[in-house]
């Protein structure tokens, strides 16, 4: 025992509040807000000992109370997911249907030479502008199936045919996009790559 529990000679008492936790509180002062004897009186180490005795579940009531609550009426399942709503379809899903609108996305702004520097690298980032929020993705080109012959990127004219692949949502996709060198827009898609 260190010197401070040898002189404590405080009688406390055990104290309850409206969630059922338990403390203890010297017995000559008022109980703070909240809180209520719990019929425990003696010196602090008989009064922690009574609470790890009758202190058995640490979780508030309201907490208790709530888990006992959803044990008898468990909420019910969540609805299959519907075919024909596309809200509930995967991104991947929706974006693997038709085509739709992108535009190259740049740092610190979008120009027809960054562009190509990222082309260059191998390495662009593509933003689907329809989907909620706009999903931009970073893509590793396939050099081999990206088709710059119809750009002029010194004149800022034509487009190019990007292709190549990415992990979205845990699923290899290829996306294919034709963006416009003087918008830096186009139309794209995804293809789930099979494995």
């Amino acid at each position: 025992m260190n010197r401070e529990e040898k002189e404590d000679t405080t009688v406390y008492k055990v104290v309850l509040n409206h969630e059922e936790q338990y403390s203890i509180w010297p017995e000559y002062k008022e109980n703070p807000l909240g809180w209520k004897d719990a019929g425990k009186a003696g010196p602090k180490a008989e009064c922690l000992a009574y609470i790890k005795e009758v202190w058995t579940d640490m979780r508030p009531l309201s907490l208790r109370q709530k888990m006992e609550e959803m044990a008898r009426n468990p909420p019910p399942p969540p609805p299959s997911p519907d075919p024909d709503n596309p809200r509930e379809k995967s991104l991947v899903d929706r974006l693997s249907e038709g085509d739709h609108p992108v535009e190259v996305s740049l740092r610190p702004e979008k120009t027809v030479k960054l562009f190509k520097e990222a082309i260059d690298r191998g390495y662009a980032h593509i933003k689907f502008t329809d989907t909620q929020g706009g999903t931009e993705l970073g893509v590793r080109l396939d050099r081999e199936a990206t088709d710059l012959g119809d750009a002029d990127f010194e004149g800022q004219t034509g487009s190019v045919r990007l292709v190549g692949g990415l992990t979205l949502n845990y699923v290899k996709v290829q996306l294919t996009a034709e963006i416009d060198l003087k918008t830096l827009t186009g139309k794209g898609h995804l293809d789930p790559v099979a494995i």
